[in-house]
Protein backbone atom coordinates (compact mmCIF):
# COMPACT_ATOMS: atom_id res chain seq x y z
CA UNK A 1 0.00 0.00 0.00
CA UNK A 2 1.46 3.16 -0.61
CA UNK A 3 2.39 6.19 1.27
CA UNK A 4 -0.67 8.65 -1.05
CA UNK A 5 -3.00 5.89 0.12
CA UNK A 6 -1.81 5.51 3.57
CA UNK A 7 -2.39 9.60 3.78
CA UNK A 8 -5.66 9.63 2.35
CA UNK A 9 -7.09 7.16 4.71
CA UNK A 10 -5.64 9.05 7.92
CA UNK A 11 -7.11 12.37 6.64
CA UNK A 12 -10.63 10.54 6.03
CA UNK A 13 -10.65 8.98 9.23
CA UNK A 14 -9.13 12.14 11.45
CA UNK A 15 -11.68 14.26 9.51
CA UNK A 16 -15.17 11.93 10.13
CA UNK A 17 -13.56 12.14 13.86
CA UNK A 18 -13.32 15.90 14.02
CA UNK A 19 -16.86 16.53 12.31
CA UNK A 20 -17.26 15.93 8.90
CA UNK A 21 -15.35 15.99 5.70
CA UNK A 22 -16.11 19.42 4.39
CA UNK A 23 -13.08 20.63 3.64
CA UNK A 24 -12.04 17.59 1.46
CA UNK A 25 -14.98 18.04 -0.53
CA UNK A 26 -14.46 21.26 -1.67
CA UNK A 27 -11.04 21.24 -2.13
CA UNK A 28 -10.82 19.05 -5.68
CA UNK A 29 -8.70 20.35 -8.18
CA UNK A 30 -10.53 21.81 -11.54
CA UNK A 31 -9.56 19.81 -14.65
CA UNK A 32 -6.38 20.61 -16.35
CA UNK A 33 -5.98 22.47 -19.51
CA UNK A 34 -4.99 21.48 -22.83
CA UNK A 35 -2.30 24.03 -23.58
CA UNK A 36 -0.67 26.66 -21.54
CA UNK A 37 -2.75 29.43 -20.25
CA UNK A 38 0.14 32.11 -20.31
CA UNK A 39 -2.23 34.00 -22.83
CA UNK A 40 -5.92 33.89 -21.10
CA UNK A 41 -8.69 32.06 -23.98
CA UNK A 42 -11.72 31.31 -23.23
CA UNK A 43 -11.51 28.47 -26.25
CA UNK A 44 -13.52 30.14 -28.75
CA UNK A 45 -10.72 29.52 -31.72
CA UNK A 46 -10.53 25.89 -30.48
CA UNK A 47 -14.58 25.42 -31.06
CA UNK A 48 -15.18 27.54 -33.88
CA UNK A 49 -12.57 25.39 -36.08
CA UNK A 50 -14.50 22.15 -35.51
CA UNK A 51 -17.73 23.29 -35.73
CA UNK A 52 -17.26 25.49 -39.12
CA UNK A 53 -15.43 22.43 -40.19
CA UNK A 54 -18.20 20.09 -39.04
CA UNK A 55 -20.64 21.89 -41.10
CA UNK A 56 -18.89 22.19 -44.64
CA UNK A 57 -18.63 18.07 -44.10
CA UNK A 58 -22.00 18.14 -43.61
CA UNK A 59 -23.27 20.43 -46.56
CA UNK A 60 -20.80 17.52 -49.08
CA UNK A 61 -21.88 14.34 -47.37
CA UNK A 62 -25.81 15.66 -47.80
CA UNK A 63 -27.19 13.18 -50.19
CA UNK A 64 -25.44 10.43 -47.68
CA UNK A 65 -26.27 11.57 -44.71
CA UNK A 66 -29.58 10.30 -42.54
CA UNK A 67 -31.73 13.13 -41.51
CA UNK A 68 -30.20 16.36 -39.31
CA UNK A 69 -32.22 17.24 -36.04
CA UNK A 70 -33.60 19.76 -34.67
CA UNK A 71 -30.81 20.63 -32.32
CA UNK A 72 -29.68 23.89 -32.31
CA UNK A 73 -26.34 24.58 -32.64
CA UNK A 74 -24.24 26.16 -29.29
CA UNK A 75 -22.72 29.49 -30.83
CA UNK A 76 -19.28 29.86 -28.88
CA UNK A 77 -19.67 33.40 -26.61
CA UNK A 78 -17.42 35.95 -28.13
CA UNK A 79 -14.76 37.10 -25.74
CA UNK A 80 -15.46 40.22 -23.97
CA UNK A 81 -12.52 42.86 -23.29
CA UNK A 82 -11.80 46.22 -21.79
CA UNK A 83 -10.66 49.36 -23.21
CA UNK A 84 -7.20 48.46 -22.19
CA UNK A 85 -7.40 45.07 -24.55
CA UNK A 86 -7.71 43.06 -21.56
CA UNK A 87 -10.01 40.23 -21.61
CA UNK A 88 -12.66 39.95 -19.03
CA UNK A 89 -12.91 36.67 -17.09
CA UNK A 90 -15.11 35.46 -13.77
CA UNK A 91 -12.96 34.99 -10.93
CA UNK A 92 -13.24 30.51 -11.28
CA UNK A 93 -11.67 30.99 -14.66
CA UNK A 94 -9.05 33.54 -13.42
CA UNK A 95 -8.39 31.17 -10.72
CA UNK A 96 -8.35 27.83 -13.29
CA UNK A 97 -5.57 30.44 -14.96
CA UNK A 98 -3.22 30.92 -11.93
CA UNK A 99 -3.28 27.03 -10.78
CA UNK A 100 -2.50 26.26 -14.71
CA UNK A 101 0.43 28.41 -14.40
CA UNK A 102 1.34 26.91 -10.81
CA UNK A 103 0.87 23.23 -11.76
CA UNK A 104 3.98 24.02 -13.94
CA UNK A 105 6.03 24.39 -10.95
CA UNK A 106 8.34 21.31 -10.48
CA UNK A 107 6.38 19.04 -7.39
CA UNK A 108 3.38 20.70 -7.69
CA UNK A 109 0.61 18.78 -5.99
CA UNK A 110 -1.55 17.25 -8.18
CA UNK A 111 -4.98 17.22 -5.72
CA UNK A 112 -5.52 19.45 -2.41
CA UNK A 113 -4.65 22.48 -3.93
CA UNK A 114 -7.31 25.42 -4.29
CA UNK A 115 -6.97 29.13 -5.46
CA UNK A 116 -9.33 32.54 -4.59
CA UNK A 117 -9.54 35.45 -7.04
CA UNK A 118 -10.43 37.99 -5.17
CA UNK A 119 -10.46 42.03 -5.36
CA UNK A 120 -11.81 44.29 -7.96
CA UNK A 121 -9.48 46.81 -10.30
CA UNK A 122 -5.78 45.16 -8.80
CA UNK A 123 -7.99 41.57 -8.26
CA UNK A 124 -5.48 38.98 -6.22
CA UNK A 125 -5.35 35.26 -5.28
CA UNK A 126 -4.71 33.28 -2.50
CA UNK A 127 -3.35 29.68 -2.40
CA UNK A 128 -4.58 27.17 0.26
CA UNK A 129 -3.57 23.89 0.58
CA UNK A 130 -5.07 20.90 2.06
CA UNK A 131 -3.61 18.59 4.99
CA UNK A 132 -1.10 16.22 3.91
CA UNK A 133 -0.76 17.55 0.06
CA UNK A 134 2.38 19.01 -0.09
CA UNK A 135 5.17 19.73 2.56
CA UNK A 136 6.39 23.41 4.34
CA UNK A 137 8.94 23.99 1.76
CA UNK A 138 7.43 23.50 -1.36
CA UNK A 139 4.11 25.45 0.10
CA UNK A 140 6.26 27.92 0.98
CA UNK A 141 7.88 28.24 -2.86
CA UNK A 142 4.48 28.43 -4.31
CA UNK A 143 2.81 30.96 -2.28
CA UNK A 144 5.97 32.85 -3.37
CA UNK A 145 6.07 32.06 -6.79
CA UNK A 146 1.98 33.21 -6.90
CA UNK A 147 2.55 36.76 -6.79
CA UNK A 148 4.39 36.88 -10.17
CA UNK A 149 2.06 34.79 -11.74
CA UNK A 150 -0.68 37.17 -10.82
CA UNK A 151 1.57 40.11 -11.89
CA UNK A 152 1.83 38.85 -15.23
CA UNK A 153 -1.87 37.69 -15.56
CA UNK A 154 -3.28 41.10 -14.58
CA UNK A 155 -1.29 42.17 -17.77
CA UNK A 156 -4.31 40.29 -20.06
CA UNK A 157 -6.92 39.43 -17.84
CA UNK A 158 -9.69 41.92 -15.63
CA UNK A 159 -11.87 40.38 -13.00
CA UNK A 160 -15.44 40.13 -13.91
CA UNK A 161 -17.96 41.69 -11.74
Amino acid sequence: MSDDVKDAGLVAMISSILGGNKRADSVAPPPLTEGPPTVPSNGVEAVSAPIAEATSIGQEDASHAAPATSEPVEQPAKKVTTRDGKQLLPAEAIADLVLGQLRKLEDFPATGVSVTVYGYRHWNAMITFAPFSTNFQNATRFRQALPDIVFKLRRFVELEI
